[in-house]
This record gives C-alpha cells, structure tokens and sequence, in this order.
C-alpha cells in the first residue's frame, strides 16, 4: 500500500484517500484490483456504480479524514479512518 503521505495524484495535486477492490493477508499484496480515488472535501453519499460492498483495503492521506456509512444515503452505522 502507499503510504498516506505519498498519496497524490500525476500532477502531485493531493488525494485525501483511495479505496481499493484486492486484499491479502499478506501486507505487501493488499491494495490492489480496482482503486477509487477521494479527493479533497469530496462528499459521495453514495457509491458509485459497482462499487458498493467491494472495498476490501484503503488508505487516508495525512490530514484528511474518511467517513464512512454501512448503508447508501448516510444511514446506518459510521466509521472513521
């Protein structure tokens, strides 16, 4: 995985987290298949087309914060990273 202080983007523009499809038990094969990036002051109350229930590892950057819901629309349970 990236360390979060290396999350950025081509263009060094800051990503404040990336959500990835691939999980290892094995630390240094997590963070891979399909990644979803999160930009700064993003709010996505939903998740995009085919990627409910696929997140299996993630990273936040340095000063950001991530939320996160069990059901669509902000409803059920929390979490933050």
């Amino acid at each position: 995985c990236p360390a979060p202080s290396a999350l950025r983007t081509a263009n060094g523009t800051r990503i404040c987290a990336q959500l990835y499809t691939d999980n290892s038990p094995y630390y240094d094969q997590c963070c891979g298949g399909d990644v979803l990036v999160v930009e700064p002051g993003e709010d996505v109350p939903y998740m995009p087309l085919g990627w409910a229930a696929r997140t299996s590892s993630l990273v936040v950057g340095t000063r950001c914060e991530l939320t996160v819901w069990s059901r669509a629309g902000k409803k059920g349970k929390s979490r933050r990273f």
